[in-house]
């Protein structure tokens, strides 16, 4: 662990091997005092989002953020536009580089066009208030999967090292994340989700062409306008504008 850049007042635990970093974060919510990351080096169940599979290589980042930020379910889902900014810049900071990284809403990162890294939240409370949020984030550092082992039409994976030639071991990754996570959780602690929309959209992936949001029930295709200040997807449609809460995007 790089004492110089590890933030305050986050914990930090490695593990070997797990059955998911998400499952783990859930048994050991309750017990926590405090945020912190649960990094695995081997996952033997790792899940993405809708219950699919989560391909996790040897070598790649696998890790899970718990939160207890004692907020409300919308307020609190904002975060995965925290941690999609926190992920931008650690892939920035290790690779070297800036360009080519764009993010997909709502939780993508782009590399050259690849997918890069993806994200899952999970959240636990009562009376209306969020008592535990987890985060799982899952980063191709050295190995991407097949596009074989992605839903047709998806976006294709690709590696960091594949990508920009830059070999990083996932405990260095998880040092750069998280202090830029904690910069990213402070501004939105401290003045809210605007600034933190504002700056997720000037490095969103699309923004102003046309796109296709799908769901399980239907498929809306339209010009990708902006994300509204509750974090849905907004497209201007043949009908109108639709403002999406949840969907898979498709470029």
């Amino acid at each position: 662990m790089s004492t110089e850049i590890w933030p305050e007042g986050y914990g930090r635990r490695v593990l070997a091997s797990v059955d998911s970093t998400l499952s783990e974060a859930a048994r050991l919510a309750p017990t926590l005092a405090g945020p912190e990351w649960i990094l695995a080096l081997e996952q033997t169940t790792a899940r993405g989002r809708r219950g699919r599979a989560w391909q996790n290589p040897k070598g790649n980042f696998a890790a899970t953020l718990a939160l207890r930020p004692a907020e409300p379910p919308g307020v609190a889902a904002l975060r995965t536009f925290v941690a999609s900014l926190a992920l931008y810049d650690a892939v920035a900071d290790v690779s070297g580089r800036a360009d080519g990284l764009a993010l997909k809403w709502p939780n993508d990162v782009l590399l050259n066009g690849g997918k890069v890294s993806g994200m899952l939240l999970e959240s636990a409370g009562s009376g209306g208030q969020i008592t535990h949020l987890l985060i799982g984030i899952g980063v191709n550092l050295v190995e991407a999967p097949s596009a074989d082992e992605v839903e047709a039409r998806a976006v294709r994976p690709v590696s960091i090292l594949s990508e920009t030639g830059a070999r990083v071991d996932p405990e260095t990754f998880l040092d750069h994340l998280a202090a830029a996570y904690a910069r990213h959780e402070d501004q939105f602690r401290r003045y809210g989700f605007a600034p933190i929309r504002t700056a997720w959209l000037s490095r969103a992936a699309r923004l102003g062409e046309v796109i296709t949001a799908r769901t399980t029930r239907s498929e809306t295709v339209g010009t990708f306008e902006t994300v509204d200040e509750d974090g849905n997807l907004v497209l201007k449609t043949a009908r109108g504008r639709a403002a999406i809460p949840a969907a898979d995007v498709f470029f």
